[in-house]
């Protein structure tokens, strides 16, 4: 597996959870990290992704000031840190990795995790 999400539960509104993404080295090493998500009937959408070094990062305007992404390079983790989430955030969230940064779109990854369930209840 070359990247694996977890964290996702469930977690009522205005309170905070934590999803993890840990991957190979060579990934880590050499790729953008971020966030999709993708909620039922819906297509799956740019959440957040970081730099490789950890200096740059972009949100989705659904997410900003709310979600905060991060990265652990000598762990090979990226984290999404989730304050204040609306039942609108329920979704399932899966991580990737690209060779770009700036605004992603899901056509465009080149590594792709299985997802991680969030749920957020009112």
């Amino acid at each position: 597996v070359q990247l694996q999400a977890s964290g996702g539960g469930l977690v009522q509104a205005g309170g905070s959870l934590r999803l993890s993404c840990a991957g190979s080295a060579r990934i880590f090493s050499n790729y953008y990290m971020g966030w999709f998500r993708q909620a039922p009937g819906k297509d799956r959408e740019f959440v957040a992704n970081i730099y490789m070094s950890g200096g740059g990062t972009n949100y989705a305007d659904s997410v900003k000031g709310r979600f905060t992404i991060s990265r652990d390079n000598a762990k090979n983790t990226v984290y999404l840190q989730m304050n204040s989430p609306k039942p609108e955030d329920s979704a399932v969230y899966y991580c990737a990795a690209a060779a770009y940064g700036g605004i992603w779109y899901a056509g465009e990854m080149s590594y792709w995790g299985k997802g991680t369930l969030v749920t957020v209840s009112s």
